[in-house]
């Protein structure tokens, strides 16, 4: 294949729209040093139904399709595509239940949900923190998927945990520390109430925006797919430091995980057609299923039956 049309519904406006921009402007970027790809970028406006319709058309005139921004919205893309028989790379949809649904249909380049809070839970035990947990998930499937993945994780290491809705009363005082697991939004609410946990981390502290909307950001934990530096050598596609310094030049700042998440599918998904010398759904799946690799992102390798994510891991940093 020396021609690829790359289609991808992205949240450009609604509630999805601080990272659908993100992403897009990630490609936007990729796409531009990528001689030989044509990309089609339609807004599906945070709304299943939306999405649905713009998947719909992007499958009757691209090669390739790479999934939407969110849990929710690729939880409807994944359906969508198993009716279609066509294959979706995952970008943006880390719940567990997501990458594991349509077997065929999906294969996922980012970690799923319920292990997210491995390396922060484990730099707690390896710190000697024992202490109790609060893990306060948000409304949706996946806060509830990461704090069960904080309540194994913390078991493992004789941690003891509490789980708390998001709008609980929290511990005042005592020894005791805290992860935000929910939307954005959710999760500066929870920081902004909570008096005294001693270390705190917060999926939504794994983006730049944090620090704008957080008064004192210094110390707070974030997890999420990837952070400057921490991907080593990309065996296929653009190289880390290519990447950032390119997105660098185009928008004055460094780009958060959901640019590079979207960057990696897109490398993967043309790999695997260049691999395959076929868009078809059962010719990608064949590829993808046995692909061993590094990305801008990190390690690639899926579970053969599932299309799941399994050599990716989240990333811990620590805001200074």
């Amino acid at each position: 294949m020396t021609s690829q049309v790359v289609g991808v519904p992205l949240s450009l406006t609604g509630r999805f729209a601080r990272f659908g921009e993100q992403a897009g402007l990630g490609l936007e970027v990729w796409r531009a040093a990528s001689g030989g790809v044509e990309l089609v970028v339609e807004d599906d406006r945070s709304d299943p139904d939306v999405l649905e319709r713009v998947l719909r058309g992007l499958a009757g005139r691209c090669d390739l399709l790479l999934g939407p921004y969110s849990t929710l919205l690729m939880r409807r893309a994944g359906r969508v595509a198993a009716e279609l028989d066509r294959l979706v790379w995952n970008h943006g949809g880390a719940g567990d239940d997501v990458q594991g649904a349509h077997p065929g249909h999906v294969v996922s380049v980012l970690a799923p949900a319920g292990a997210y809070a491995e390396p922060f839970v484990q730099r707690l035990a390896e710190e000697g923190e024992r202490d109790r947990l609060w893990v306060v998930p948000g409304k949706g499937s996946f806060g509830r998927q990461v704090a069960a993945g904080a309540g194994r994780t913390a078991n493992e290491w004789g941690i003891p945990v509490t789980v708390a809705g998001p709008g609980d009363a929290l511990p005042v005082g005592g020894s005791w520390n805290l992860l935000c697991c929910g939307s954005f939004e959710e999760d500066v609410a929870v920081i902004g109430r909570a008096v005294g946990p001693r270390k705190v981390c917060a999926v939504a502290a794994g983006v730049r925006a944090f620090g704008e909307v957080v008064g004192d950001p210094y110390g707070i934990y974030g997890v999420g797919q990837w952070f400057p530096g921490g991907a080593g050598e990309a065996a296929v596609g653009v190289s880390e430091r290519e990447f950032v310094t390119a997105y660098r030049e185009r928008t004055g700042v460094v780009p958060d995980y959901p640019a590079v998440q979207a960057v990696a599918a897109a490398v993967v998904a043309t790999h695997c057609a260049a691999l395959a010398g076929s868009a078809g759904r059962a010719a990608l799946w064949g590829v993808a299923t046995a692909l061993e690799t590094t990305t801008l992102l990190g390690d690639f390798r899926v579970d053969p039956g599932s299309g799941a994510q399994i050599g990716h891991r989240a990333a811990l940093t620590r805001w200074s």
